[in-house]
């Protein structure tokens, strides 16, 4: 399966509670021009009665229920109607005037609408900060629920129930956990402002000249019909994994994984390049793995939301659903910016040449191992909403035989 290039969520309306009136007395809220897709709100974020879930909350939370949506905006000195943003932005369900939000609430809004009003961010930007945390970290705390805290409450004795587990546990790895996640995010954060700083231009800071490449896994829905769940889950997972790790170890970076397929993007097509050939090269030499195939394209890339966005995504995307499976597919700026950079010659007949000529002359200049990869033209092909491309295959580069 190959996508074009995702779109995050349009703005949210209305979150937790309904607008107020005047009097103060909750009223129904207007129809939002941003309403929020249904899988960007926390349904289960619901108020509970639930004796355990209340507990588990408080502890997590660190305080206890005190307010009501429209007490909670007030007491922050917020219109309800920002705060509704706010709310359902970070994926909060609507919980109508449910006296279920704490302190923590109120000084977030307060944080928010003080950044807005110091200048220091647009309200809209501040609209797009809620959703684009919310969004990372309801993955992430879904993740550790499902896959980590899920297997460690296993009852360790006999005849102990997971209540009786769950909340010492919790209790344990909260702060270890938050620890943890602050400090992923101050490197993360430190990463990017240097890509950023180091960008020649204003402009580029937004719109970036960047390899991007989709790796796709072959067969993939044939194999959802053969599988267990279970193993289909396993195979999925030892993909992004292995994915994950060589896009970071080779100096990439990671966009997104879509179960069958990753979105990664690299500064420049030499790193695009190696990351594409050594996902090839592991996947090929893991029997349990399908065949995978890989696009990569290069150019202006709009960055929103730790997203990528544009033409130059959706060709990587295209290139990649018509790929050889165990083959790399580049689009013509890919192979110039290659070639531009010394990482492949412009054609394999010159750079037979060029060494050859070197040798006669005694010389080991340009040495025959100078170039790291092989570039060759396929036929030129329509791509539907790109007109016509050409294709090139990407590979490793054999030193030639000058004999």
């Amino acid at each position: 399966m190959t996508v074009d290039e995702t779109r995050s969520g349009a703005d949210a309306g209305s979150g937790p509670g309904d607008t107020p009136g005047g009097s103060g007395t909750p009223a129904q809220a207007a129809p939002s021009a941003y309403p929020t897709p249904h899988h960007a709100v926390d349904h289960t974020a619901e108020p509970t009665d639930d004796p355990l879930a209340i507990r588990l909350e408080q502890l997590i939370l660190g305080a206890d229920r005190r307010y009501t949506p429209f007490q909670a905006a007030r007491t922050a000195g917020v219109s309800m109607e920002l705060a509704s943003r706010f709310w359902r932005a970070m994926g909060f369900a609507d919980i109508g005037q449910a006296k279920a939000l704490t302190e923590a609430d109120v000084l977030a809004l307060r944080r928010l609408a003080g950044l807005v009003e110091a200048g220091l961010l647009s309200e809209p930007m501040a609209v797009q900060v809620a959703r684009s945390t919310g969004q990372t970290t309801a993955r992430l705390a879904e993740w550790q629920i499902d896959s980590f805290l899920e297997g460690l409450t296993e009852p360790p004795e006999p005849g102990m129930t997971r209540t009786e587990v769950t909340y010492p546990l919790v209790e344990l790895l909260l702060p270890e956990l938050e620890e943890f996640l602050v400090y992923v995010w101050r490197r993360q954060l430190a990463a990017a402002t240097g890509r950023v700083v180091q960008a020649a231009d204003d402009e580029e800071m937004v719109d970036r000249r960047l390899a991007v490449g989709f790796a796709d896994l072959v067969g993939f829905t044939r194999l959802t019909r053969r599988l267990e769940e279970e193993e289909l889950g396993e195979l999925v997972e030892a993909f992004e994994t292995t994915a994950a790790d060589l896009v970071a170890a080779h100096g990439g970076r990671l966009i997104k994984t879509l179960g069958d397929e990753v979105l990664f993007a690299a500064d420049d097509a030499g790193t695009a390049a190696e990351i594409s050939l050594r996902l090839i090269e592991t996947m090929a030499g893991d029997e349990t793995m399908p065949a995978l195939r890989v696009g990569i394209a290069f150019g202006t890339v709009t960055t929103r939301m730790g997203d990528v966005f544009g033409t130059t995504v959706n060709l990587a995307s295209r290139l990649t659903s018509i790929a050889p499976k165990d083959a790399v597919l580049v689009d013509g700026a890919f192979a110039e910016e290659l070639a531009r950079t010394g990482d492949a010659p412009v054609s394999e007949a010159q750079a037979a040449q060029d060494a050859l000529a070197a040798e006669k002359e005694g010389e080991d200049f340009p040495p025959p191992a100078k170039y790291r990869f092989a570039l060759q033209p396929m036929w030129q092909r329509p791509v539907r909403g790109l007109g016509v491309v050409e294709p090139w295959l990407l590979r490793r580069r054999e030193v030639p035989n000058l004999s």
